[in-house]
């Protein structure tokens, strides 16, 4: 049973061998977004996708293999894939959720301002009628019917 170098160096073997042996047209079909696709190179070589990024030296031959592919045409150039747009982030408006509750709250209280009037004016026009029946005990001292 190998060692982890001993494998290291057996996977980067069998990359070194893959990838002399595909020729600029047999590479355009390992492409994927900019990049050769990781999972097909790794089951070619006949090791999992980890060891093309744990192992140095595969991630270094892979590295410089496809800066080679780029300068032949092969891959599309980095700068292009690599270059996010210079655009302004929308500004978010930090007080709308203020305002939001600031409405629903001014809302809720003329409503409840609305109860009170109606309820107030209920109420005055009951003094009113107590008022007349004080008026008229005391003056009777009898109830009216």
């Amino acid at each position: 049973m190998a060692n982890g170098q001993q494998t290291a160096e057996q996977n980067l073997a069998a990359f070194i061998a893959w990838s002399v042996s595909k020729s600029d047209d047999d590479f355009r079909e390992y492409v994927h977004r900019g990049k050769l696709k990781r999972s097909e190179v790794a089951a070619e070589c006949g090791f999992g996708k980890s060891a093309l990024v744990q192992n140095p030296s595969i991630k270094n031959a892979l590295e410089t293999l496809e800066c080679r592919l780029r300068s032949t045409g092969v891959l599309p150039p980095l700068v292009a894939a690599t270059q996010p747009p210079h655009e302004e982030p929308p500004m978010r408006d930090r007080e709308a959720k203020q305002r939001r509750n600031d409405g629903q709250r001014l809302n809720a209280l003329e409503q409840e301002n609305a109860a009170l009037r109606a309820e107030l004016a209920q109420a005055k026009a009951m003094l009113e009628r107590y008022k007349l029946l004080s008026s008229f005990m005391e003056e009777t001292g009898r109830l009216p019917r």
